[in-house]
């Protein structure tokens, strides 16, 4: 099967990483061609720019030529391409539960992404305050996933413990420090079964490739 879309794909993203578990699970990886583009920084990815306007990540280009963007767009539009059992809900309170948790996770990565950059800041630049506050948005985060936890397993897999499991799996890429699996035992046991999964195992975050 030739790839009929194109993927502007990082290994260290974790909203790619999120794209690409989806795509996996569905079995569309063979309609994608990964490549590899580097945004960030201060210099503007001009090309990106052209079918994405904001120069973000994941950026999926159709055969058509047109772009979806971000990655709960692009996570939904690949779920209409299968016939497998889908990842988003259709209706009903099980749908609003699946985006609100998928709204968790990724606002679990939109307060550990300018945190990790922070860091990156010269030591008397930092703002303590502002780390003090994406620490504590996680901790809160960790704490009511715990109490989660149970419902995670018990209910059809789907996008919403897609967003979470790589939510977790970032903490523990970028923030080993933070050992959230420490008092939230319940939630730690779900993540080991949720990063078992072959989708899962087979889109590890690394630094590079």
């Amino acid at each position: 099967m030739q790839p009929s879309m194109t993927l502007h794909w990082s290994p260290r993203s974790p909203y790619v990483r999120k794209v690409m578990i989806v795509a996996h699970e569905l079995g569309l990886t063979p309609r994608i061609r990964t490549v590899r583009t580097v945004v960030g920084g201060t210099t503007p990815h001009l090309g990106l720019m052209r079918i994405n306007p904001l120069g973000k990540l994941p950026t999926l280009e159709l055969a058509d030529g047109t772009a979806l963007y971000d990655s709960p767009v692009i996570c939904e539009y690949l779920d209409t391409l299968h016939d497998r059992p889908p990842l988003f809900p259709a209706d009903g309170p099980a749908r609003f539960t699946a985006l609100r948790r998928q709204a968790l996770g990724d606002g679990m990565l939109d307060a550990a992404l300018p945190w990790l950059s922070e860091r990156f800041r010269p030591a008397e630049r930092q703002s303590a305050p502002h780390m003090a506050l994406w620490r504590a948005k996680l901790e809160a985060a960790v704490a009511a996933l715990e109490a989660e936890a149970p419902a995670l397993a018990a209910d059809a897999f789907g996008i919403g413990q897609i967003a979470i499991g790589v939510a977790l799996g970032y903490l523990d890429f970028r923030f080993p420090q933070l050992a959230w699996r420490d008092g939230h035992a319940t939630l730690a046991d779900w993540y080991e079964t949720f990063a078992a999964r072959p989708a899962v195992a087979d889109n590890p975050p690394v630094d590079d490739r």
